[in-house]
């Protein structure tokens, strides 16, 4: 996961307008909760990964796909934190009729990846 691109409002845009693919959405996430894939022994290593993540998820989840894994990355997000796409980026969300929950979904990835963002590099990053 070293080829993942930086974690950055470009790419946050990116996520949003479909430009990266959802493993490559996944993975960041993976990466920024802890998550970290050991190709020799081909297994996760989870020691750096919240009790609360690992103790349900051993395995990283595909937010995209699954409900209940980005219904917790909802939840993670601190509540100060759950506007950053419209107040920060001016993103006005998906046209009704237009949208499916894959779309939802990746949105969501974006705003907890852009909250990871603020919270870790410096409150006024943004």
């Amino acid at each position: 996961m070293s080829n993942l691109p930086p974690l950055n409002t470009e790419t946050i845009w990116a996520i949003l307008e479909d430009k990266l693919a959802d493993a490559i959405v996944n993975q960041m996430i993976w990466h920024y909760l802890g998550y970290r894939y050991n190709s020799s022994t081909e297994t996760w290593d989870t020691s750096a990964v919240t009790p609360e993540w690992r103790d349900e998820y051993p395995q990283p989840p595909d937010f995209i796909d699954s409900r209940p894994a980005i219904v917790k990355l909802t939840r993670s997000i601190p509540s100060e934190n759950k506007q950053l796409l419209k107040e920060k980026l001016g993103f006005k969300g998906y046209k009704i009729g237009e949208f499916v929950p894959r779309q939802t979904r990746r949105a969501t990835a974006a705003n907890w990846l852009l909250s990871y963002l603020q919270q870790t590099y410096t409150e006024n990053i943004l």
